[in-house]
């Protein structure tokens, strides 16, 4: 199982062996081979938009800590050309995910600024690539989400479903903003065994990569830091990739 105490491994080797890999932000762009300084300018002017997320209706916990966008892709091999497709609702079965699996969940889509952004498709394309070497694929059907948990009501669930598995062949979980909270310990364990790991994701562009058969993962709730009234937050882009098509009814 993988060790974030030991030295990193390629991405795609760690991927093969150990079914996950953490990137830290000096990593992060020379994995994906990603142009800097160029696609960082461009990145950072994307962020400011998870300030503008709406809130999630569909809580089924009655709370009002998670806003979030969503837009989904094709991306075709050889050659890895990315395309959005139309507006659709995110489903996912009970199997899966207990608490809100088993029904269309419709959620306002992310702005057309953000969607077509050279670093943000340079940003899933570069990652399905990188998957496409671990696993060989004609197309991956990529879902985006753009996550705000907060802790404005005192407690943010990041994972309100608990400990789970998406039902994908990859899982990329992408740290974009943390501020004015504590908690949100990532804890991913072996699907099959007793084996896990937990670690705090703090530095924005800090990249969590999983391979979803073989891992089970999950974020602790996040609470006011010390000092803070309240209004602290954490920002996350989850992307996950599927070969089998986008998970439907």
């Amino acid at each position: 199982m993988f060790n974030i105490a030991t030295a990193q491994k390629p991405a795609d080797q760690a991927l093969r062996q150990d079914g996950l890999s953490l990137l830290y932000p000096a990593d992060l762009t020379a994995s994906l081979q990603l142009p800097t300084p160029q696609w960082t300018e461009g990145w950072m002017q994307l962020t400011d938009s998870w300030n503008r997320l709406p809130p999630d209706a569909h809580l089924k916990d009655g709370g009002g800590y998670r806003k979030r966008r969503h837009a989904c892709y094709v991306q075709e091999f050889p050659g890895g050309t990315l395309t959005q497709t139309p507006h659709r609702a995110h489903w996912q079965p009970t199997e899966y995910n207990a608490l809100h699996g088993g029904f269309e969940r419709w959620f306002d889509p992310i702005e057309p600024a953000v969607a077509q952004a050279p670093a943000w498709t340079d940003l899933l394309a570069s990652f399905g690539k990188l998957f496409a070497q671990v696993r060989a694929v004609p197309r991956w059907h990529i879902e985006a989400h753009q996550f705000r948990i907060d802790t404005a009501g005192g407690v943010g669930r990041p994972t309100p479903e608990g400990a789970h598995r998406d039902g994908v062949d990859f899982v990329v979980v992408l740290m974009v903003a943390r501020q004015g909270v504590k908690g949100g310990e990532t804890r991913v364990f072996d699907a099959f065994g007793p084996q896990g790991v937990r670690f705090l994701m703090q530095e924005p562009l800090t990249a969590l990569l999983l391979d979803d058969a073989r891992l089970i993962h999950e974020t602790t709730p996040i609470l006011p830091a010390d000092g803070h009234s309240g209004s602290g937050f954490r920002d996350t882009l989850v992307l996950t990739y599927r070969a089998a098509g986008f998970q439907a009814p």
